[in-house]
């Protein structure tokens, strides 16, 4: 179908600014990045903490926000988009915020170590440190160690998936849900989805192709199952799973191909593909009502993960 109308004109607002070029070093590529995803304070919340935790490679920032007054509350460890290279706690303060406030959760942001100064497998090893601090130290923030879920946009969501694979095969911490928003799943670039959204569509195929140079610092590495999910040999006994895809996005068919996937493995999984977006759409609820729309339902998807 054709581009969603309120997406069209938000896509035509992207194209027509400056954004960054692929000859840019990480550093100027954030701060382009920061510029685009000024945080938005206005969903109310009950309480907002920034605190540090121990990691693999020294303290790892996080950002918890308590979506209820309750407690214990559900927890949502949470990890945010952009390519393993930029993003972080302040670009996906929104998100979270709206997904603390639609679910009545605690939700972790954490702010993981970056390629390339840091590259795989930095970024999942400090993910499932704070998913493993989380269950172990839930009662301090608040939280429920018997409810806990993963979550995670883009990048995001290829961390979401990888930590519940760690998790199943390091014997725990038990994973409720994993919430995985247009996920990265393979190194590979070779589908129909990269094919008719190489260019045009926010994200592109050669950003994605910088993107992985820079989070590989060997290319083998791209085979394994840490970061490429899709090409683990077993997904069964994963938690349940909800997958969001844009219809106008290079990430669409490897998306769709993990939940596929998952659903033949025996997992509880819900995948929906959102006509009309573009990659990125979730945190657009200000400008597009379908991202509106999928923020409710991942919202509804947890909240449902967490009363089961």
């Amino acid at each position: 179908m054709p581009l969603d109308p309120q997406a069209k004109t938000v896509l035509d607002m992207i194209n027509a600014a400056p954004g960054f070029e692929l000859g840019d070093d990480p550093a100027e590529a954030r701060a382009v990045f920061d510029q685009m995803n000024v945080p938005d304070a206005s969903t109310p919340v009950d309480r907002v903490e920034d605190r540090t935790i121990p990691g693999p490679g020294g303290e790892i920032p996080v950002r918890i926000y308590a979506g209820s007054s309750d407690n214990p509350l559900p927890v949502l460890v949470f990890f945010h988009g952009g390519g393993w290279v930029i993003g972080g706690i302040e670009t996906h303060d929104t998100t979270c915020r709206q997904l603390a406030a639609g679910t009545g959760c605690l939700v972790v942001s954490v702010d993981y170590r970056l390629a390339p100064e840091n590259p795989f497998p930095a970024a999942p090893d400090d993910c499932y440190a704070a998913t493993a601090w989380v269950a172990e130290h839930a009662a301090e923030i608040g939280g429920d160690p018997a409810r806990i879920a993963v979550g995670g946009d883009s990048a995001g969501g290829n961390l979401a998936a990888v930590i519940s694979l760690m998790a199943r095969e390091r014997g725990g911490p038990k994973l409720a849900h994993q919430l995985l928003i247009y996920p990265v799943t393979d190194y590979a670039f070779a589908t129909g989805s990269y094919a008719d959204n190489a260019e045009g569509y926010m994200l592109t195929l050669p950003m994605m192709e910088w993107f992985w140079n820079h989070y590989l610092a060997d290319p083998a590495d791209g085979a394994g199952e840490w970061a490429s999910p899709l090409r683990a040999a077993d997904l069964s006994g994963l938690p349940p799973a909800t997958v969001l895809t844009a219809e106008f996005d290079p990430l669409r068919d490897e998306g769709e191909a993990y939940a596929k996937r998952l659903s033949e493995a025996g997992v509880k999984t819900q995948l929906t593909r959102y006509d009309g977006v573009f990659h990125g759409f979730f945190g657009m609820g200000a400008m597009i009502d379908k991202a509106v729309a999928a923020v409710d339902e991942a919202s509804s998807a947890l909240k449902d993960a967490f009363t089961e």
